[in-house]
């Protein structure tokens, strides 16, 4: 049975259209699987949606909370330059708009965006190959993964059109000597995409610490990317977001509010 989002109250907590509550649910329980899942960092790290119908506003975790902490009525709703479209008592992290709204201006497509720092998808970071087709998951993202050489902390907006320029027409950028940032054009898809990346990653450190990886031949990969593109349909990683999402549901259901 699919998780139902929309709580039985028939007017959401605060002042909002039924549709950004519903998104806003949806980016709640994002957080809370994440943090389940171990990959959050303090409070720090973000998660963003757009806000349905909004073109230029999208919601973002509040600076001081623990991702466990993250509730569907505290998200912020802000805009590309970090302007609070909202009423909030909590900030918003200078890097997070920076980064994620200048994804959100200048591609159509990036409704949801993480960026994070676990250890695992940090090291492929550090590493000089990068992500390498070694394992299962990393020939997923063959052609997807593009490279930014790292500039320090990610607060400066002029360094957004190299962001962009680098990602080019792929989801997942990995900000060298950094961390990934994985989009998606639902929550849904960048969950997933993420999913398998983190695994990717895990994998391919653990792979390493062996030694003498077997590299997948491009033959193989090309059949492995034929069918992965006949996955990547409208809902993908939908039944694995809702799953996710109610076993965060029988833990906390606090997200929900």
């Amino acid at each position: 049975m699919a998780t139902q989002l929309k709580p039985d109250a028939a007017k959401p907590p605060i002042d909002c259209s039924d549709e950004e509550w519903t998104a806003r649910q949806e980016l709640a329980a994002c957080y809370r699987i994440f943090d389940h899942m171990g990959w959050c960092e303090g409070i720090y790290n973000h998660i963003t949606l757009r806000v349905p119908g909004e073109r230029d506003a999208f919601l973002i975790n509040p600076f001081g909370l623990m991702w466990d902490e993250v509730t569907a009525s505290n998200l912020i709703k802000i805009d590309g330059q970090g302007n609070k479209l909202s009423p909030s008592p909590y900030p918003v992290n200078l890097a997070g708009f920076t980064q994620h709204g200048t994804f959100h201006k200048s591609l159509d497509w990036a409704h949801a965006i993480v960026h994070t720092h676990t250890t695992d998808t940090m090291a492929v970071c550090c590493s000089k190959e990068g992500l390498t087709p070694t394992n299962f998951y990393s020939c997923f993202f063959e052609g997807l993964v593009g490279y930014h050489d790292f500039e320090g902390i990610t607060v400066r907006a002029e360094e957004g059109e190299r962001l962009v320029r680098n990602l080019g027409n792929r989801q997942v950028l990995m900000l060298r000597n950094h961390g990934p940032v994985v989009m998606g054009k639902t929550i849904y898809e960048m969950f997933f995409l993420y999913y398998m990346f983190q695994r990717a990653c895990e994998v391919q450190v653990k792979t390493g610490a062996l030694g003498d990886p077997v590299v997948v031949p491009p033959e193989v990969i090309e059949v492995h990317q034929r069918d992965r593109d006949l996955m990547l349909v409208d809902d993908f990683g939908k039944l694995d977001f809702e799953a996710w999402t109610r076993r965060i549901d029988k833990i906390d259901s606090s997200w929900r509010n």
